[in-house]
C-alpha cells in the first residue's frame, strides 16, 4: 500500500493501542556479547582501561561513551501537543515519539526523561547533575513562561547544545515556509506584513525568527489583543517583544491586526471569524497551526490567501517540527557545538525551504514533506557549517 492510501486510511484505537503496547524504544547493543572474549572487552576487565582514560582526559566521552551523540528529551508535561498540563506520566508516549523521530531521521539515541516538578529550579538544578550522561538537550512541552527562563538558564549553565523545540523548531519550519511562500506569491520577504496569533513559546520563537530575518513589521497578539506598548497588563516578556515589535503602533483586536496583513500565522489554538479573514491584502499567507483544529479550516483560508498551511498531515504544506530538530541537533553535535545560535536556526530554515524550492514551488508546495529522507542530513550539513564558521565549538 503507498504512503497516500496508508495515510487516508482511518486508524483504529485498537491500532493505535497496540503500537504503544511495551512503549516505542528499546536499547540494543551496538557491541557483540558472544564469547568470554566479547565480554571481556565490552565489561570487565576491558572496560576499566576506558573508564581510567576518560577520567584522565574527560573529552574521551565523547568519543568513547553514547554521550556524544546522545540527545535528552526531558518535559514536565505542562503544555503537551493540544492536551495542556497532563503531568509526566502521560507525556511520555510523547517524548517516547520524539526520541524514535531523533533516531530515525538523524539516527541519534535520545532518552526521554519526563520530570514530576513544575518548579524552574529544580528542572535546571536536575537536568545539570544529569549532564555527564548526554551530549545535548531538546527541552519539549514545557509551559510559558517557565520555558523560557528554563532555556535561557540551561543555555547558560551547561557546555552542549539545549534547544526547547515547542519554541525553535516550529519557529524555524514557519520561516522555511515563509522563504517559499512570498516567492509564490511574488512579495518581498522584508516588507511582509505578519501577524502572529499566540505569545505563548511558539509565537514568542517565530517573533524572534523573523526579527532575525530582517522582517520588521511583526504584529504579536495574545488573548487580549495586540501585544502593544500602550498595555500595561502584558508580562516582562510580552512588554520587550511590544518594544521590539508591531512598528505601526496598532492597537486593538484581531480585527485590527488582521487589516491589511500579507501573513496570518496562528499558533494559538483559538479561533479566527471568517469576516475577519477579509482584512487581509490581496495574494496573503495563511499558516493556520493549531493542532488538531486550525484557527482557519484551510478551505475557509483559501477563499482569501493565495498560500495556505496548516499543522496536520492531511492538508497540503504541514508545518512540522520533524522538518527541523533532528537536522539541527545532529549538525550541532558533528560539529561539536556547545551551542544552538540563531544563526544556525536562520540556516536550517533555508536548508529546508531549499528543499522545496528545488522540487518546484506552488501553493500547495513550500515545504518538503515531514518523511522527506534529504531534509535532516541537508539541515545537519547547514547547521554543522555554521557553526564552523561562528567557531561556537
Amino acid at each position: 500500500m503507498s504512503d497516500e492510501n496508508q495515510q487516508s486510511a482511518p486508524i483504529s484505537h485498537e491500532e493505535i493501542f497496540r503500537s504503544h503496547e511495551g512503549g516505542k524504544l528499546s536499547m540494543v547493543s551496538r557491541s557483540p556479547l558472544v564469547t568470554r572474549r566479547d565480554l571481556s572487552i565490552a565489561y570487565t576487565p576491558g572496560v576499566a582501561e576506558v573508564s581510567r582514560a576518560v577520567a584522565a582526559d574527560p573529552v574521551l566521552a565523547n568519543t568513547h561513551t553514547w554521550a556524544g551523540r546522545l540527545v535528552a528529551v526531558v518535559s514536565d508535561g505542562s503544555a503537551v501537543l493540544g492536551l495542556g498540563d497532563i503531568g509526566p506520566a502521560a507525556s511520555l508516549p510523547v517524548m517516547e515519539g520524539k526520541a524514535a523521530l531523533f533516531k530515525t531521521f538523524a539516527d541519534l539515541d535520545s532518552i526521554p526523561i519526563v520530570l514530576a516538578t513544575q518548579d524552574v529550579e529544580e528542572i535546571v538544578r536536575t537536568v545539570k547533575l544529569l549532564r555527564p550522561s548526554f551530549g545535548a538537550v531538546n527541552l519539549e512541552d514545557i509551559s510559558a513562561p517557565r520555558c523560557f527562563e528554563i532555556e535561557a538558564r540551561l543555555i547558560e549553565e551547561l557546555d552542549v547544545p539545549v534547544m526547547h523545540d515547542d519554541q525553535h523548531g516550529t519557529a524555524v519550519v514557519v520561516l522555511a515556509a515563509l522563504l517559499n511562500a512570498a516567492q509564490v506569491v511574488g512579495k518581498d520577504l522584508a516588507g511582509l506584513k505578519v501577524v502572529i496569533a499566540g505569545a505563548g513559546a511558539a509565537g514568542i520563537a517565530i517573533t524572534e525568527i523573523l526579527l532575525a530575518q530582517g522582517i520588521a513589521d511583526v504584529v504579536l497578539m495574545d488573548s487580549r489583543g495586540i501585544v502593544s506598548r500602550e498595555r500595561d497588563d502584558l508580562n516582562s516578556i510580552k512588554a520587550g517583544y511590544a518594544a521590539r515589535t508591531n512598528p505601526r503602533g496598532l492597537i486593538g483586536g484581531p480585527k485590527d491586526a488582521l487589516e491589511g496583513a500579507d501573513v496570518f500565522v496562528g499558533v494559538s489554538g483559538g479561533t479566527v471569524p471568517e469576516e475577519h479573514l477579509t482584512e487581509l491584502a490581496p495574494e496573503a499567507i495563511v499558516f493556520a497551526l493549531a493542532n488538531p483544529d486550525p484557527e482557519i479550516m484551510p478551505d475557509v483560508a483559501a477563499k482569501y490567501a493565495s498560500v495556505v498551511a496548516t499543522g496536520r498531515s492531511d492538508f497540503p504544506n504541514q508545518i512540522n517540527n520533524v522538518l527541523a530538530f533532528p537536522g539541527i541537533f545532529r549538525g550541532a553535535l558533528d560539529a561539536g557545538a556547545r551551542r544552538i545560535t540563531p544563526v544556525m536556526k536562520l540556516a536550517a530554515a533555508q536548508a529546508i525551504a531549499a528543499i522545496a524550492a528545488a522540487d518546484g514551488l506552488r501553493p500547495d508546495h513550500i515545504v518538503p514533506s515531514a518523511l522527506d529522507p534529504r531534509v535532516a542530513p541537508a539541515v545537519a550539513e547547514a547547521v554543522a557549517a555554521c557553526a564552523r564558521a561562528e567557531a561556537t565549538v
